[in-house]
């Protein structure tokens, strides 16, 4: 397979890995019906630049490592798993507690920050995501990539992760999502918090087998 054809198939195979519901689809979705547009927006900004460091780490050589060091992985998992469980708490303890937006951030002018950072440590939190992208570059990529490879797929990747999780932010934070959840906070938030949590529980129980 030539490095084009290897670059595009990689690309491919990594919109259809995002587009798959996990954690990252969850907090993007949240963040834009429960606060706003730009947070959601915010939120998928971190999870294209989580996308930038899983792809760099993976054309050094992550997955070879995770591979021979079985402790290492196992402990990644076990802290993505414990970080998930903790991200699913708060939401869960928030979820009765109504929406209250200040007039600042009516006006827009919320500290978007904190939504940046969760979208990133969301995404840097799983490290089944690291896996799959290591596997992903080891299976296709050439096993010496000509040079332009490394400055091409970094940038791609982010395009695919940004891209797609600024689309669902954007359906999500439109006028009858924000109803329906205004509607029902406490219940979709307690919906959000068990499937994050139960994705964080799997990653820690199976830390020590391998395997996607």
């Amino acid at each position: 397979m030539n490095p084009s054809t290897a670059i595009a198939t990689i690309l491919a195979a990594l919109l259809v890995g995002a587009m798959s519901p996990g954690p990252s689809f969850i907090v993007v979705a949240r963040n834009a019906i429960g606060l706003s547009r730009r947070d959601g927006l915010a939120t998928a900004l971190g999870m294209g630049l989580g996308g930038v460091c899983f792809s760099s780490l993976a054309l050094v050589g992550l997955y070879s490592l995770l591979q021979s060091v079985e402790w290492l992985y196992a402990g990644l998992k076990i802290a993505g798993g414990a970080y998930l469980v903790y991200l699913a708490w708060k939401i869960w303890r928030g979820a009765p507690a109504p929406l209250a937006l200040s007039g600042e951030q009516l006006r827009g002018h919320r500290d978007v920050r904190k939504s940046f950072w969760i979208g990133l440590s969301t995404q840097l939190s799983n490290p089944k995501t690291a896996v799959f992208y290591g596997s992903i570059f080891a299976a296709l990529l050439p096993q010496h990539p000509p040079l332009w490879c490394y400055f091409i797929l970094p940038p791609a990747v982010f395009a695919i992760e940004a891209g797609w999780y600024t689309i669902v932010a954007l359906g999500f934070s439109s006028r009858r999502p924000r109803e329906i959840y205004l509607s029902s906070k406490k219940w979709i938030d307690r919906v959000a918090a068990g499937a994050i949590a139960a994705l964080g529980l799997r990653l820690i129980f199976t830390a020590y087998k391998r395997g996607l």
